[in-house]
């Protein structure tokens, strides 16, 4: 089992967008996907048009009282499963502070599911917590989105360096543009920079588009309700680039 999470210490940059169609893409190619959405906004929750709610909330799924498995949910997408978010997990930071190995345990709850899915995408809140060294530890691949813009590169050097002092293996940190716009200097300026001082970013960039907007409306990924669209093909393009063998 692979384990990919959208991270980025910023908000509003695409993380939940990337999630959901990333996921959606690997059901589709017939891998057995759970997307956890670790972020109480809930917003890839609402997206699959599941209740954003976990009984017990996240206390019960980090003490174990309560199994992964009997959180998971269906979605209307075959191969794809969802663990929702719930408004408890603004305090999971504290909940993982009384644990033993308290930067492993969501490692650890995925473990438990490890026969059961091939992929899994984690869906995570903008912040530096102990959340995120718990997601940091347990990924295999950190998906960074980036908007081209100078505070982006700035969010990127700390994440990066964040990433190196979370105990544990090191996931493979790869960034990608997204909500970008060519007509404007700063992202060209920006995306040419980042490519150019040796930052690992991937060749696809995802730009910013009214269809990606639209998911909110359709409460369903890009591909799936328009995909014949430029911004489906993106994240096809994106999914390509770094899916995981």
């Amino acid at each position: 089992m692979k384990v990919l999470a959208t991270y980025n210490i910023k908000g509003g940059v695409g993380k939940t967008s990337t999630a959901v169609n990333l996921a959606y893409l690997a059901a589709r190619e017939g891998r057995r996907t759970l997307l956890w959405d670790l972020d109480p906004q809930a917003a890839a929750t609402f997206l699959f048009r599941v209740r954003p709610r976990v009984k017990g909330g996240g206390r019960a799924l980090v003490n174990r009282r309560r199994p992964i498995e009997a959180a998971l949910k269906a979605t209307d997408f075959e191969n794809l499963a969802l663990l929702p978010a719930d408004f408890s997990y603004r305090n999971m930071d504290l909940e993982l502070d009384d644990t033993k190995k308290r930067t492993r345990r969501l490692g650890q709850l995925l473990d438990s599911v490890s026969g059961e899915y091939d992929i899994v995408f984690l869906d995570c809140p903008p912040s530096v917590s102990l959340v995120s060294e718990n997601v940091v530890a347990a990924s295999d691949i950190l998906l960074v989105p980036l908007i081209p813009a100078t505070l982006s590169m700035r969010a990127f050097e700390q994440l990066t360096r964040f990433v190196s002092e979370v105990e544990g293996r090191r996931p493979e940190v790869v960034a990608f543009f997204s909500m970008a716009d060519r007509r404007k200097r700063m992202h060209r300026d920006v995306i040419e920079a980042m490519r150019s001082n040796g930052s690992c970013v991937a060749d696809t960039i995802v730009p910013a588009l009214s269809v990606i907007e639209q998911m909110a409306q359709h409460r369903a990924p890009v591909p799936a309700f328009a995909p014949t669209s430029r911004a489906a093909r993106c994240y096809e393009q994106l999914w390509a680039e770094v899916r995981p063998t």
